[in-house]
């Protein structure tokens, strides 16, 4: 088969397309080809080496869609030819509240998605929503799920509360827009360009400012009468902010920290307003079933940017390193 090679690290170019060896499914495994595969942020880390645990050489990559072609013996859930959808988290283990200390995400240690092959648990493959092309179903899988649970299952979000959701643009970012919409949340968002915010609208936000503006923080609190539920996936002076803007009683749901560490802290924005602070990394089964379940019922589909071929696959990192997409990038899997 062909898949995109990472054998050291050191950015994307590192990526090469090579002919290796299409993989066999174990007892409790299913083989997918996959039709089209997505890029995550998490790649980026990965082929710059700023990801732990790499062990190469290995294939990147953790969404994917596609059809499955072959099952392990003690396979029962899954049927050669069903169409299916990946689930990313492997090893999360039978507490849905806490994963295990071997959870580990496909692609790299494990080999993932730039392929035109993959091997996964046959727990971690569900039905294709219907409603969804190949291309929106490979998008959905990570981060529709790191969505997910930040905002229902650690956020905790609730009917009418006024949600904000930073530098909207990544698929994280447009995922909590739409869940929340759906939801029936009141959503704000924040961005560096104004056809960010327009978009962000026509897909569920109520409104937005321009985080290049110095008084971006009043701005939203003229928009708002404060902040019920916000996320942090960018750290640094940001987090102050959000501080700033939240209600009392209000929640942080943490899932990243692009920019590092916040610099000077101001602990009493939290303790007199006790907001709580929660982190939030991924999903359990249950929150991808549940997902799922979501995406189906409001015939959500996933906010695109661009699909590449999967020899482009370092191109669309190098774009993604720049930060000017919107929405997910999407690659095209060779079916021959």
């Amino acid at each position: 088969m062909k898949a995109m090679m990472l054998r050291e690290t050191g950015g994307p170019d590192q990526l090469k397309l090579e002919d290796v060896e299409t993989p066999n499914p174990g007892s409790k495994e299913v083989v997918v080809r996959l039709k089209t595969a997505a890029l995550n942020r998490r790649d980026l880390m990965v082929v710059h080496g700023r990801y732990p645990g790499i062990k190469l050489p290995a294939i990147p990559g953790s969404d994917g869609a596609g059809e499955v072609v072959a099952i392990g013996d003690e396979v029962n859930n899954v049927l050669i030819g069903d169409e299916v959808i990946i689930n990313p988290g492997l090893n999360w283990g039978s507490d849905m509240n806490i994963k295990r200390a071997e959870f580990t995400v496909l692609g790299v240690p494990t080999n993932g998605t730039y392929a035109q092959y993959v091997k996964v648990p046959a727990e971690n493959v569900h039905s294709k929503p219907s409603h969804l092309s190949w291309e929106e179903a490979a998008a959905l899988p990570l981060a529709g799920l790191t969505a997910y649970r930040a905002l229902v299952t650690k956020g905790q979000v609730k009917k009418g509360e006024t949600v904000l959701i930073p530098g909207v643009g990544g698929g994280v970012a447009t995922f909590l827009v739409q869940f929340a919409a759906a939801l029936d949340a009141e959503v704000f968002v924040t961005s560096s360009k104004e056809e960010k915010i327009e978009k962000a609208k026509s897909f569920g936000a109520t409104g937005g400012v321009n985080y290049t503006s110095d008084d971006w923080v009043k701005e939203l609190e003229k928009l708002t009468d404060g902040i019920d539920l916000s996320f942090d996936s960018i750290g640094g002076e940001v987090f102050n902010n959000l501080l700033s803007l939240g209600k009392i009683g209000s929640r942080i749901v943490s899932f990243g920290a692009t920019r590092g560490p916040v610099p000077n802290l101001f602990l009493p924005n939290m303790t007199v307003k006790e907001i709580s602070v929660i982190g939030s990394t991924m999903g359990s089964p249950q929150d991808f079933a549940e997902m799922l379940k979501l995406v189906e019922e409001h015939k959500i589909r996933p906010v695109l940017d661009k699909t590449y071929s999967l020899e482009e696959a370092s191109d669309a990192l190098h774009r993604m390193e720049k930060g000017d997409n919107f929405g997910k990038f999407v690659l095209a899997i060779p079916q021959d």
